[in-house]
C-alpha cells in the first residue's frame, strides 16, 4: 500500500506542476499583454490555442495512454511543457509565444488522465471515487503556485526568471516521474494491444457509443467551464479591472479557489462512492448553483461586495471537484482497455466549453471596448448557453445510461419514492 502510494503521490505532484504551467499565462496576463503588446482578442487567443490543442489532443491521447501507459504519458508531457515555457520565457514576439502554449498544451493534454488512470491501477474500487477527487483537488494547488509564488518571480525578478523558473519544475518533476511512477502493480499492468488505424477508429467510435462516456461528456462541460475560465484568463483581469482590486487581492481569491475545492472534492467524493446512481443529482446542482451565484453578480450595477466574490469563488470553484465525477462515469461504463480514451472524451468536454468561453468573451471585451465594468458585465454572459447545454445534455444521456443499467438488471428507484420511504422510516422510529 505504501507502494501505491508513493506512486499516486508523484504522479499527482507532476500534475500539480502541469496546472502551474497550464495556469501561469493566466495569472500573467497583463504583463502579457505590455510584452507582446496585445489586445485583449489576442491575448485570450493565447489561452484559447493552448485549450484548443488540450481538447484536440485528448483523444489522441487517451489512444496513446491505452497503448504505452501512464509513466511514459507523464514524463512526455512535463517534459514538453517544460520546453514549451523555456520557449515562453525567451519569446519577444507573437510567434515563439504562440508555438510556446502549443507545447503547453500538448504537454497538459497527457497528464491529468494518464494520473487519473493510475489510481484504478494501484487501489481497490472503494476507494477509486475519493482517490480521483483527491488527483483532481491536489492537483490545483498548481494554481495556487502559479498565483503567488510565479506571479512574485514576475513582478520582482522579471518574465523571464518566472518561466524559465516553471519550465526547470516540469524537467525536475519528469526525472522524477521516470524514477518512481510504474503503470501498476507487478503483472496487473492493462494496455491495449497494437492496433491498425481502422481499430482505432472503431474503438474510438465503441466508446463514444456507450452513454455513459456522454454523460461524462456533458457532466465536464457544465461543471467545469465556468472556473477553468476564471482560473486560466478572465479571473484576474476582472477582479482588478472590473472589480478595483489589486493584483495581490486578486491573486488571493485564486488561493481562495483552491481552498473551496480542496473542501468540497472529499464530500463529493464520498457522496459519490456511497450513491454511484445518484451522481447525476450532484452535477445538475453545481452547475445550478453555478448559474445563481453569477446571476446574483452580474444583476449588481457596480463592483460587488467582497463577500459575495468570494461566494462566487467559492461556488464555481466546487466545479473543479463537481467535473470529477464526469471520470467515475468513464470508469464505470468502460472496459479497462479503452478507460483512456474513454476518459479522454470525458476530459474535451469542460475544455471545449472553455475554450468557447474564452474565444467569446475576449471578442465581447473588445467590441464593448475593453477591461471596463460593464465590458466585463457583458462579456460574462456568454456562459449562460453552456450551462444550458451541459443540463440538458445530462438530462438526456442520463436517461439512456440508465435504461442501459436496466437491460443488465440494475434498476433505480425515483427519488421522490426515496425520499417518501425516508420520511416513513423516521416517522415511524419517532412513534
Amino acid at each position: 500500500m505504501k507502494r501505491a502510494y508513493l506512486v499516486w503521490g508523484v504522479g499527482v505532484a507532476a500534475y500539480v506542476i502541469a496546472v502551474l504551467q497550464r495556469t501561469s499565462f493566466g495569472v500573467s496576463g497583463l504583463a502579457a499583454a505590455g510584452r507582446f503588446h496585445a489586445s485583449p482578442a489576442t491575448l485570450s487567443g493565447f489561452v484559447v490555442l493552448q485549450v484548443v490543442v488540450y481538447a484536440a489532443m485528448q483523444i489522441p491521447a487517451g489512444v496513446l495512454l491505452d497503448r504505452f501507459g501512464s509513466r511514459a504519458m507523464i514524463v512526455a508531457g512535463a517534459v514538453t511543457m517544460a520546453a514549451g515555457q523555456l520557449v515562453l520565457a525567451v519569446a519577444d514576439s507573437l510567434g515563439p509565444a504562440i508555438a510556446a502554449r502549443v507545447l503547453v498544451g500538448i504537454g497538459d493534454a497527457c497528464t491529468f488522465i494518464s494520473v487519473l488512470r493510475l489510481v484504478p491501477q494501484w487501489f481497490a474500487p472503494r476507494r477509486v471515487p475519493l482517490l480521483s477527487q483527491l488527483t483532481g483537488i491536489i492537483g490545483q494547488f498548481g494554481q495556487v503556485l502559479s498565483a503567488i509564488p510565479l506571479m512574485a518571480v514576475l513582478h520582482g525578478a522579471g518574465w523571464q526568471s518566472a518561466y524559465i523558473s516553471a519550465a526547470a519544475l516540469g524537467a525536475l518533476f519528469a526525472a522524477l516521474a521516470a524514477a518512481v511512477v510504474r503503470d501498476a502493480p507487478p503483472g496487473l499492468a492493462v494496455v491495449a494491444a497494437p492496433a491498425p488505424p481502422r481499430e482505432v477508429a472503431r474503438q474510438i467510435r465503441a466508446a463514444w457509443a456507450r452513454p455513459g462516456t456522454r454523460l461524462g461528456f456533458f457532466t465536464h462541460m457544465g461543471s467545469q467551464f465556468s472556473i477553468t475560465t476564471f482560473a486560466l484568463m478572465w479571473g484576474v483581469p476582472y477582479l482588478v479591472s472590473a472589480q478595483g482590486l489589486s493584483e495581490g487581492a486578486a491573486g488571493g481569491f485564486l488561493a481562495i479557489s483552491v481552498v473551496a475545492a480542496v473542501a468540497a472534492g472529499p464530500v463529493l467524493g464520498v457522496l459519490s462512492a456511497r450513491h454511484p446512481l445518484r451522481r447525476s443529482w450532484l452535477v445538475l446542482t453545481i452547475m445550478l448553483a453555478n448559474v445563481g451565484v453569477w446571476t446574483a453578480v452580474l444583476s449588481l450595477a457596480g463592483p460587488a461586495p467582497r463577500w459575495l466574490l468570494t461566494l462566487l469563488v467559492v461556488v464555481i470553484s466546487v466545479g473543479g471537484p463537481g467535473s470529477m465525477i464526469a471520470f467515475d462515469y468513464a470508469r464505470m461504463f468502460n472496459p479497462s482497455t479503452s478507460m483512456g480514451t474513454a476518459q479522454g472524451m470525458v476530459n474535451m468536454g469542460g475544455f471545449v466549453a472553455t475554450l468557447a468561453v474564452i474565444e467569446a468573451m475576449g471578442v465581447v471585451l473588445d467590441h464593448a471596448g475593453g477591461y471596463s465594468f460593464g465590458a466585463f458585465r457583458a462579456a460574462w454572459l456568454v456562459q449562460y448557453p453552456v450551462w444550458a447545454l451541459g443540463i440538458i445534455g445530462v438530462l438526456i444521456t442520463r436517461h439512456k445510461a440508465r435504461k442501459g443499467l436496466a437491460a443488465e438488471g440494475i434498476y433505480m428507484t425515483p427519488l421522490r419514492e426515496v425520499m417518501v420511504r425516508r420520511r416513513t422510516v423516521r416517522r415511524t422510529s419517532r412513534r
